[in-house]
C-alpha cells in the first residue's frame, strides 16, 4: 500500500507538471478517469505496462528516470510477508500491518492490554485465546506467530520510534496467569530502556487526563506524500482516518495523555511494583 501511495503521488505530480488531464491519461492506458484517480491515490494495483505508458505520455523517456518508477510499480504488487497469514486474519488487518511496517513513528494508547508490538509470546497466546476461545490451536499459534513477526520492525537500522501510553489497567489485568504476567512486565521494563521506544503509564490516581473512548494508533511516515493515519479497531471492523483535522485531534489527545502520564523512570518503578504484587 505504501509503495502504491508513493508511486501514485509521483505519477500525479508528473501528470500535473505536463498539464495532462486525468481523462487523457486514462485514454492512454485504455482506462477511465476514475481509475487514474484511484491509481494516484494508491488505491489500486499497478500494471508495469500502464506505468510505462503513462511515463511516456508524461515525457519521461530516459531509462535512468523510468526504471526506479517501474521498479516501484513491480514492488508495489509483491505481497508482504504477513500476507501468508491472511487465512487467519480479519480482512481489514493486513492493511494495518503493512502501514505499521512502513511507518517511521508509531504512537499508541491502550487501555485493555499491552500492545501487540510489546507482547511476550506467552502473553500474546493468552490474549488471543481470551479473545477467541473457540479458535483451533493451530490458528491460535499462527496469530501469535504473526504478532511476533510484527515485532521485528522495532529492531534494525530503520526501526520506527514507538511512543506507547498505557492505562494502568492494562498492566493490572492478568492474562495467562501470574507467571506470564510477571514476565510480560519484565519485558516492558526492558523495552522501556530501548532508545527507539518510549513507554509511559497513566496511573489510576491521575484523574486529570482526557476522557478517551478506547485505544488508538497514530502511524506517521517519513515520506511527505503519505499522510498520518489513525487506526481504530472495532469488534468486527476497523477505521483508518487520514483527514488532517481528525488526525490532529488524536495527536492532541495523545500529547495530553503523555502530559499526565508517569515519566519513563516512574513507569519502570510502577512496572516493578505491580510485578512484586503478583
Amino acid at each position: 500500500m505504501v509503495r502504491r501511495i508513493l508511486l501514485g503521488a509521483q505519477l500525479r505530480r508528473l501528470r500535473e507538471s505536463r498539464g495532462v488531464t486525468r481523462e487523457a491519461a486514462g485514454y492512454s492506458i485504455r482506462a477511465s478517469e476514475s481509475k487514474i484517480s484511484r491509481m494516484e491515490l494508491g488505491r489500486v494495483s499497478f500494471k508495469p505496462r500502464d506505468v510505462a505508458d503513462l511515463l511516456t505520455l508524461y515525457g519521461v523517456i530516459e531509462e535512468a528516470e523510468r526504471e526506479p518508477l517501474l521498479n516501484l510499480a513491480r514492488a508495489s504488487n509483491r505481497p508482504g510477508w504477513w500476507h501468508s497469514y491472511n487465512d487467519v486474519l480479519p480482512g481489514w488487518f493486513p492493511t494495518f500491518v503493512g502501514l505499521e511496517a512502513a511507518a517511521s513513528a508509531i504512537a499508541t494508547y491502550e487501555v485493555q492490554f499491552v500492545p501487540g508490538l510489546l507482547q511476550s509470546e506467552e502473553y500474546a497466546h493468552a490474549v488471543v485465546v481470551g479473545n477467541y476461545p473457540d479458535l483451533p490451536a493451530d490458528e491460535v499459534d499462527r496469530r501469535v506467530a504473526l504478532r511476533m513477526g510484527r515485532q521485528k520492525i522495532l529492531v534494525g537500522e530503520n526501526a520506527p520510534h514507538l511512543h506507547c501510553v498505557l492505562d494502568e489497567g492494562a498492566l493490572r489485568r492478568v492474562y495467562g496467569g501470574r507467571a506470564v504476567m510477571r514476565d510480560q512486565l519484565k519485558l516492558l521494563a526492558e523495552y522501556s530502556e530501548t532508545p527507539n521506544i518510549s513507554l509511559r503509564v497513566v496511573p489510576f490516581d491521575r484523574t486529570d487526563h482526557p476522557v478517551v473512548s478506547g485505544a488508538f494508533v497514530i502511524l506517521s511516515f517519513s515520506e511527505v506524500e503519505i499522510s498520518d493515519v489513525v487506526y481504530l479497531e472495532q469488534l468486527t471492523s476497523a477505521l483508518y482516518l487520514d483527514k488532517e483535522d481528525e488526525v490532529a485531534e488524536y495527536r492532541r489527545t495523545m500529547n495530553a495523555l503523555a502530559g499526565v502520564a508517569a515519566t519513563p523512570e516512574e513507569t519502570r518503578r510502577l512496572l516493578h511494583e505491580i510485578s512484586r504484587e503478583l
